[in-house]
């Protein structure tokens, strides 16, 4: 920690409306509550359970996750899960296409500290990137072939696509097929079961086990079940929750363990304030959202527009005077996960009083 940033880190005890903003802060008993929550469903379900650590990027809320009943951990990048590795994860799958200079390198190295761990790929091209850096590896690397399910984003578009690519990783002496994972789109239960089961057949009648089918995201994690052919679902942001969750159904404001504190520095006119905390610590996402947040001390203000330092608040919904040059607001924001990268540290804290200031051991950490 540098000098000029332990000067504004409060001291445990602390009262959390004196600490210095803007800050991301973390109910403690709210994480518990929801890694408990998620982590029972799964198992009544008889569901493997792998949290996405993107959401907190601290390893010792891994532990908590893993010591509940998960499996393993999701990172998204090489550089994320060596962070975390470093911290005593085994148990690894990384959801991203593994391409580009350097990268390789350090994941020959991962793949040979820890026990077990899987990377994805959705075309021939990564496929071919992979097997060129493991052919002579001592330890074949697993490799699950990414399927788009709706979510429009990575994977294969059909089942023939899916044997198409196991095929390929099979045929590569230092690969290992895997399985099928996949990141749905909303409310896809039926068309997620539907490609698994289909993807499944075809790989079994091909001499090609597939072990792990995994699904995964926050949204529908209490509706994972319906998803009967998964083995495994991954899920980030229920750890602390935000703004959008709650707009998804997945939780209620009370359940959100992140919050913002900011400051109002300026009142301008009676209809606009402005908070210490801008695009550096609200993020600028809206995920559909026309405002950066949700007040929870003022219903009725609206951020209505973050520059990189200030964020404007439009009070003109709001009774009485609205909040005063000096109060500290608490906000959840729209998305949590971007979030904890915008903060070195982050305040944990029990009751109204600090408990904890804890580093974002894979902040920034995007390779």
């Amino acid at each position: 920690m540098n000098t000029i940033e332990a000067d504004f880190l409060p001291a445990v005890g602390t009262p959390i409306e004196a600490v210095s903003t803007p800050r991301a802060v973390i109910d403690e008993a709210r994480v518990e509550r929801n890694i408990r929550r998620v982590q029972d469903y799964m198992d009544a379900h008889g569901l493997r359970f792998r949290p996405h650590i993107k959401t907190h990027k601290i390893p010792a809320l891994a532990r908590r996750q893993l010591a509940a009943g998960a499996v393993g951990i999701t990172c998204q990048k090489v550089s994320e899960a060596e962070a975390f590795a470093s911290e005593g994860a085994e148990d690894i799958l990384i959801t991203f296409n593994i391409l580009g200079p350097g990268k390789h390198k350090p994941l020959h190295r991962l793949n040979e500290r820890v026990a077990r761990l899987s990377v994805v790929a959705d075309s021939g091209a990564t496929v071919e990137a992979l097997g060129a850096a493991f052919r002579d590896a001592l330890k074949p690397l697993m490799v699950l072939v990414e399927c788009d399910t709706g979510g429009g984003r990575c994977g294969v578009q059909t089942p023939e696509e899916a044997l198409d690519l196991a095929r390929r990783i099979a045929a590569e002496p230092g690969l290992r097929f895997g399985g099928i994972m996949t990141f749905p789109g909303a409310g896809a239960h039926e068309r997620v079961d539907r490609f698994f089961l289909d993807a499944k057949a075809r790989l079994e009648a091909a001499g090609l086990p597939c072990p792990v089918l995994s699904s995964g995201g926050t949204p529908g994690v209490f509706e994972a079940h319906l998803v009967a052919s998964a083995t495994e679902h991954r899920a980030g942001t229920y750890i602390y929750n935000d703004r959008s969750m709650v707009r998804a159904g997945a939780c209620g404001w009370d359940d959100c363990a992140m919050h913002v504190l900011a400051t109002v520095v300026s009142r301008p006119t009676r209809t606009r304030a402005v908070i210490d905390a801008g695009s550096k610590a609200l993020t600028s996402d809206l995920l559909g959202f026309a405002d950066y947040g949700h007040v929870e001390t003022w219903p009725g203000a609206r951020i209505a527009s973050l520059s990189e330092e200030h964020g404007v608040l439009d009070l003109s919904n709001v009774e009485g005077d609205g909040p005063a040059i000096g109060d500290v607001l608490r906000i959840v924001p729209n998305h949590t996960c971007v979030v904890s990268n915008l903060f070195d540290h982050v305040v944990f804290h029990r009751d109204g009083r600090v408990t904890e200031i804890v580093p974002v051991a894979a902040r920034g950490l995007v390779w």
